[in-house]
């Protein structure tokens, strides 16, 4: 856990966690579940019935038609962050997990419902944040000499592919459905705010061009819509996402336009860091948050 893990732990550890879904086109909240301590990054499963999340360092998968609640059994992997996605098939989870030797975050595969992980990133620190239509690759965020950009690695592991190297922090990169862009979130024109690239990194655009730090871009399973997390410019400084703060889940159509607020929200790190579209393109679930008295 680097120093800026470490804070945001500090800022959330007295934060209750609620559980919500939103459908993008009514805005209609609707809570699911409230906790009295911190859960994040929820992911919907394939077939609509399940989301997964993490809490304390852990993975569960929460039954959304009876509200049932199951550990995932990840084995050694008992230190994971708000950065894991589900393989294209849901047949699998890719964890970031703070490993022992150097409590520096790596990526790991295991079985979706618990078993054995196995290493992909051999460095560290790395942020999960996307799997490719195809299963075969992940992209992630990673430091690399003191610099933050986005990578992709083949899932069985080896040599990573830097696809960014600009100065300033590159984040937050996902796999458009059809598997022909990447998008992602920089400062590179001074806020952090939403582009687009080539799978292969080319043509980087910039797809949200607003007065607001704007992170974690969640392309919809059509292809169709994306949504992300907007910090008021001033409150935080650009390369930071930190809890607790008062934000909003803006949405765009996925060819550019006007962006729409759908939710405001108390939130921020641990919302939606990872991708949380219902498979029927209709409802985005995330975490707000609350403080204890």
């Amino acid at each position: 856990m680097d120093i800026n893990d470490l804070r945001q732990w500090i800022a959330q550890r007295d934060s209750f966690s609620i559980l919500e879904t939103v459908d993008v086109h009514t805005g209609v909240r609707t809570i699911l579940k409230e906790f009295d301590y911190v859960i994040e990054a929820p992911n919907w499963t394939q077939d609509g019935k399940q989301l997964v999340y993490n809490s304390q360092g852990n993975m569960f998968i929460y039954e959304l038609s009876t509200g049932e609640i199951k550990k995932i059994d990840a084995g050694f992997a008992i230190d994971c962050n708000n950065d894991h996605v589900l393989s294209p098939d849901n047949t699998q989870l890719a964890v970031s997990h703070f490993t022992n030797e150097d409590a520096t975050s790596r990526i790991y595969i295991l079985p979706l419902h618990g078993g054995a992980p196995k290493l992909v990133t051999e460095k560290g620190p790395s942020y999960l944040h996307g799997w490719s239509p195809d299963g075969k690759r992940l992209a992630y965020c990673a430091e690399r000499g003191g610099q933050y950009d986005i990578y992709t690695i083949s899932v069985n592991g080896g040599k990573e592919t830097q696809l960014t190297n600009l100065p300033g922090l590159d984040d937050g990169p996902e796999y458009s459905p059809d598997g022909k862009h990447i998008w992602f979130n920089s400062v590179r024109s001074g806020l952090m705010q939403v582009w687009r690239m080539e799978a292969d990194g080319a043509n980087p655009t910039h797809m949200v061009k607003e007065d607001a730090n704007c992170w974690f871009p969640h392309v919809s399973p059509d292809g169709k819509l994306v949504v992300y997390i907007a910090y008021k410019k001033g409150d935080v400084d650009p390369g930071d996402h930190p809890a607790n703060k008062n934000v909003e889940l803006r949405l765009i159509p996925a060819e550019g336009g006007v962006a729409k607020t759908i939710v405001s929200l108390f939130g921020g790190q641990g919302t939606i860091n990872v991708n949380s579209w219902s498979p029927d393109n209709r409802t985005i679930a995330f975490v707000s948050y609350r403080l204890k008295e």
